[in-house]
């Protein structure tokens, strides 16, 4: 028997359909794996492997080794204690299909034991599928036929034609509103539209290729990527790669063959980006490259046959259609040089920003005052007037016919646009970039900074902030694009002082944003973005725990020298005593107000302007002093002075170093506390019977505690 092997077999599940849109097929077979293998599981089978297929007229699935029959298996049940009233125990016995002599009493406590016979698979299957197409997650779904008035009829992404269900070589029996499974299918709708019969999992595949149809999508896929970059090369040309259009092409072809086409050369005084966009979007064509790197007059779209002409009417038909695209294209794109950029403000007064927010005029206002104001603060070599012009455009082309036409498109349109206009370099480079990523130059980093921060501090000053997976306004992109354009540009920018700037540009609304909040969601976001590059997040919340390190190039620059130290075998010894020590302190509730006198004594203020000896016979200086001299003195241990010591010098290293942002020498200043802290663990008993022993020794460890939290607080530090 084809598919089976000795008590296993491999079993076929294909679900034809109409049309299934191209962006919902990865979806699809994703779910149909999962359903399957969540009803295997509950059936108490198991497969060796599942594969699933999708093109546009099937969904299909693979489940390889199957057992033909389930085992037999046993469950024990607790129920009421037997004292318990009669309504428990007829509950209990309700639940189980049992009568009271077939329970157990086991030490005053009821227990079933259910068992279950194996059953033969073929038997199981059929309501699965049956219970899996009935409850399928299709993002959008719908009704057809006479049964549609009902809402209780199959609701599918498009109507459902045939049900292909076999094991081994035998077909399952399901029934899914009046389609009965069978083992019969169609090839290619033109090539071979006629029935099919398929022997099994077996020979699916091939059955199907040799009726045109390439039911791996895989496949599909390679046949596209390399079908268009051989079609492009053939005509001397270069395929401008582009694997969104190769999975999508492939989702809306079983028999795909790419062919290239060619434009009239006129139209390439659109915008690249426009034509790229227009074959994309509209045809889903991919675009070609001459040698110089430049746009070419070609296309290459993928029909879903073999014609008989090698696809030259496909090709012209293909064409007429684009130069009609292009041409609207064209229209667009000379109607909007008709006038200037600016010109196009007004038309902002009437498009809505977001209900309550102000219109996008309120909001290019906006931007541009906090773009001048960042520019000044922070990129004082550049004129803060062509950061706030930047900022008025950068929302002008939003009311463009082009933009109307290509959403996609805003942002790129209005650079070309201000670059026709005759505006300053700058301001026409942070149009161009003002959607990127991380946008590279002061005034594009300054102007994208403006847009970015003004809708976050908008947004949360209205409480609407990201829950759980749902972002519906970007606002995590939204903060990672302003960490992404900061660092890319080693800006060194107060975060909060710039959230302030925003929070200010909002009047009535900005009182109720609490900058605190956004700093933390910043946090969070720099958590995420930094994993990836392998920086652990402890550390940076270690860094952030010191309070007012927002500066996130300073704040990366203290972690990755945090990282190094505490993976080395020197830092992970100073962590352990670090721990120790504050452990002890929180047990004995020690902050040091107790009285502590050590050579950190605390209470007198200094401004650094003072004769060392200018305060001696101040009235309490001498008691201070004397305090200090005594403390000392009672240093009655080795290990305590050599601490001591130890941190005499590392102290004002580290604080140095801290200050001139070298975190490499601030943590080797601590590493020099290692041997000491290690020692003075191993020979001082920290609490001493003396009080003033005691005293001292604790006071000890929180200035070495202290000490090492100026470079981060290491209790945020894991391990």
């Amino acid at each position: 028997m084809g598919g089976v092997t000795g008590t296993t077999a491999d079993f076929l599940l294909e679900l034809r359909c109409e049309e299934i849109p191209a962006r919902m097929q990865a979806g699809a077979r994703n779910d149909l794996a999962r359903l399957f293998a969540a009803e295997l599981d509950k059936a108490g089978l198991q497969s060796t492997g599942i594969t699933t297929f999708s093109t546009p007229r099937r969904l299909a699935l693979v489940a390889a080794g199957l057992a033909l029959e389930t085992s037999a298996r046993s469950e024990e049940l607790k129920g009421p204690r037997t004292s318990a009233p009669p309504q428990a125990l007829e509950g209990f016995l309700r639940k189980t299909g049992l009568t009271q002599d077939q329970l157990e009493d086991r030490d005053g406590v009821w227990f079933a034991n259910l068992a279950t016979p194996g059953q033969p698979t073929r038997d199981l299957v059929g309501p699965m599928i049956e219970r899996i197409v009935r409850t399928f997650p299709w993002p959008k779904s719908m009704r057809w036929g006479d049964a549609s008035g009902s809402s209780e009829s199959l609701r599918w992404v498009r109507p459902l034609h045939g049900i292909v269900a076999i094991l081994g070589e035998d077909v399952i029996a399901a029934t899914v509103d009046g389609i009965e499974s069978g083992a019969a299918t169609l090839g290619h709708r033109f090539h071979r539209p006629g029935q099919i019969t398929i022997g099994g999992a077996h020979d699916y595949v091939e059955k199907l290729r040799a009726c045109h149809v390439v039911v791996d999508q895989d496949e599909r896929e390679t046949i596209i990527r390399d079908g268009a970059a051989a079609a492009a090369r053939a005509a001397g040309l270069t395929l401008i790669e582009d694997e969104g259009l190769v999975v999508e092409n492939a989702g809306l072809t079983e028999w795909p063959v790419p062919l290239l086409g060619r434009f009239d050369p006129d139209y390439l005084d659109v915008p690249r980006e426009v034509i790229v966009l227009t074959m994309r979007t509209n045809q889903k064509y991919f675009a070609c490259a001459g040698d110089d790197g430049g746009l070419a007059p070609a296309f290459v779209c993928t029909a879903n046959i073999d014609a008989t002409d090698g696809g030259a009417a496909i090709v012209e038909g293909n064409r007429k259609v684009l130069a009609a695209r292009l041409a609207d294209a064209r229209f667009f794109w000379e109607q909007d040089l008709k006038a200037p950029l600016d010109s196009y403000l007004p038309k902002l007064d009437g498009m809505l920003f977001y209900e309550g927010m102000g219109s996008l005029r309120a909001k290019a206002d906006r931007i541009a005052d906090l773009a001048a104001r960042l520019t000044a603060a922070y990129f004082p070599d550049r004129d803060p007037e062509t950061s706030r012009r930047a900022g008025l455009l950068a929302k002008a082309d939003l009311a463009t016919g082009m933009v109307g036409e290509f959403p996609e498109l805003q942002g790129i349109m209005g650079g070309y646009y201000a670059e026709r206009g005759g505006e300053k370099p700058g301001t026409v480079a942070a149009l161009q970039q003002q959607y990127v990523g991380a946008v590279e130059g002061c005034i594009p980093a300054a102007v994208a900074l403006a847009d970015r921060l003004d809708t976050l501090a908008a947004f949360f000053a209205r409480g609407i902030r990201p829950t759980g997976s749902k972002d519906p306004f970007a606002l995590r992109r939204a903060a990672s694009q302003v960490i992404q354009t900061i660092l890319v540009n080693g800006t060194r920018l107060s975060l909060r002082d710039a959230l302030g700037m925003a929070r200010d540009g909002l009047g009535t609304d900005g009182a109720k944003l609490d900058t605190g909040d956004l700093v933390d969601f910043f946090a969070d976001r720099l958590k995420v973005q930094q994993r990836e590059a392998g920086v652990r997040h402890d550390l940076i919340d270690a860094v952030f725990a010191l309070g007012g390190e927002d500066d996130l190039v300073r704040l990366l620059a203290r972690v990755r020298a945090l990282q190094d130290f505490v993976e080395t075998a020197e830092g992970r010894d100073l962590l352990a005593g670090y721990k120790r020590a504050a452990n002890i302190l929180r047990k004995e509730n020690w902050t040091g107000s107790q009285g502590r006198t050590s050579r950190g004594a605390q209470g007198i203020a200094q401004t650094g302007e003072e004769d060392p000896l200018a305060l001696v016979d101040e009235p309490g200086m001498r008691e201070v002093v004397a305090a200090m001299v005594a403390e000392r003195s009672g240093a009655d241990l080795p290990e305590e002075e050599a601490l001591e010591d130890a941190l005499d010098q590392a102290e004002p290293k580290a604080a140095a170093a801290i200050n001139a942002e070298d975190f490499t020498a601030a943590m080797a200043a601590l590493a020099s506390l290692r041997g000491p802290i290690d020692t003075f663990f191993d020979k001082v008993t920290v609490n001493d019977a003396d009080p003033a022993r005691r005293k001292r020794r604790l006071n000890l460890l929180l200035r070495f505690r202290d000490a090492v939290d100026g470079v981060a607080d290491f209790s945020k530090i894991e391990g």
